[in-house]
């Protein structure tokens, strides 16, 4: 297996939620990023749309980096698939390790650990611990409502436009996928348009 050429960090839900697109931009996340040379980093667990994003990875021949906290591994089920899986033994610790295992991170459509791990992210990159891209994958505009809000919060002047410029979303995963990969500086678009 080839050394992958960027990480990626996806966060979603370990249910798949009652829409079938939510569970097909899951699989197609997971096989665009092992297509195009890339790496899986994500909670390890093997539910919902974690569970998706992980089998559509390894199924294409792809790095699948699980991590995920004792407490969780049979309440989220641990993949035994990954071709790594971290038991650690916090959520501290897990988030610590996705983080520095990626070079960019995506949201999913998930529940309140998804929104929590995606605004830790933004919070850590508005105050500079690090410049990696952050995408919102806003599909079936399962975001649209959080979109709005965030809007309205830099109306009411709690947000800026230079934070709100620190995440990019869109509905479509390949163009927000390659829009992230170009950003963290891993390859040409060039590179991505020919595969």
């Amino acid at each position: 297996m080839t050394t992958p050429a960027f990480s990626i960090c996806v966060y979603c839900g370990s249910r798949p939620g009652t829409n079938p697109a939510y569970a097909d931009a899951a699989h197609a996340v997971g096989q665009w990023i092992a297509q195009h040379n890339g790496q899986l980093v994500y909670g390890g667990g093997r539910n919902g749309l974690m569970g998706i994003a992980a089998e559509a990875a390894l199924q294409a021949g792809g790095r699948v980096i699980g991590i995920i906290p004792q407490a969780l591994v049979e309440k989220e089920w641990a993949h035994q698939g990954c071709t790594e899986l971290h038991v650690v033994d916090t959520m501290h610790e897990r988030k610590r390790m996705m983080a520095e295992r990626a070079d960019a991170f995506l949201a999913l459509p998930g529940g309140i650990g998804t929104l929590e791990e995606l605004f830790e992210v933004w919070t850590w990159r508005q105050l500079g611990y690090h410049d990696k891209p952050i995408g919102i994958l806003n599909t079936a505009n399962y975001y649209s409502g959080l979109l709005a809000f965030l809007a309205h919060s830099e109306e009411q002047q709690f947000m800026n436009a230079r934070q709100l410029g620190l995440v990019c979303a869109s509905d479509t995963s390949e163009s927000l996928l390659r829009e992230l990969v170009q950003a963290a500086g891993l390859a040409p678009a060039a590179h991505l348009e020919q595969i």
